[in-house]
């Protein structure tokens, strides 16, 4: 065997130990693709409406419940989602709400007495207190200076249950909404010829 052939047989033995590249098949699949949905126009819009009717909401109860000055709905993070108040800087008082119920969350746990259903302060020119409404959202209630605890106390409950229906009242409201604009939507032009490309519908003949 000549010097040549050796030389090629040795490097093939040793390519054989080299990783090689995996092929891949290079095929694209022609199965079309399933019927594109895209989501309702109207369903942004009805989250902002329901948005405004939070404010609204809340002006109203302001109006109806007497020693309540102020009202703001906040998340759990410190986020505004409605007010009616007045010489606040509401994006702090969303923050110091959110923190309220953290610390009293702390507080009456340690106490041994369950979750918080409120965390009430009284300062010199009136009161404040939190209340957990549903999930992650927070109710911040002003109160007048010149009255008793126990006041305070009832109105702000009061107007804690009136947002709670409200609330109900928005969530039905907003889902109709959604489900109106989901279905009054024009189909995709994608399905309807759909079927006009999918091999399982081909006659054998």
């Amino acid at each position: 065997m000549s010097e040549m052939q050796t030389k090629i047989r040795t490097d093939l033995q040793d390519s054989s130990a080299l990783p090689t590249r995996r092929h891949t098949s290079t095929r694209r699949d022609l199965s079309p693709p399933g019927p594109m949905v895209t989501p309702p126009s109207g369903a942004a819009e009805a989250l902002t409406l329901a948005e405004a009717a939070v404010t609204e909401a809340l002006g109203d109860i302001r109006g109806r419940v007497d020693r309540v000055i102020g009202l703001l709905v906040a998340t759990r993070d410190g986020l505004v989602l409605g007010s009616a108040t007045r010489g606040i800087e509401e994006g702090s008082v969303a923050a110091m709400a959110a923190a309220a119920v953290g610390l009293a969350a702390q507080f009456t746990g340690q106490a041994n007495l369950g979750a918080p259903r409120a965390a009430m302060f009284e300062g010199a020119s009136g009161y404040v207190a939190v209340f957990p409404v549903e999930g992650s959202v927070l109710l911040v209630v002003f109160g007048e200076p010149d009255i008793t605890t126990g006041l305070f106390n009832i109105a702000a409950r009061q107007a804690l249950s009136l947002l709670q229906q409200a609330i109900l009242r928005l969530r039905v409201h907003t889902v109709r909404a959604v489900r109106r604009a989901y279905f009054e939507q024009p189909a995709p032009a994608d399905a309807e010829h759909a079927n006009e490309h999918d091999p399982s519908l081909v006659r054998e003949e």
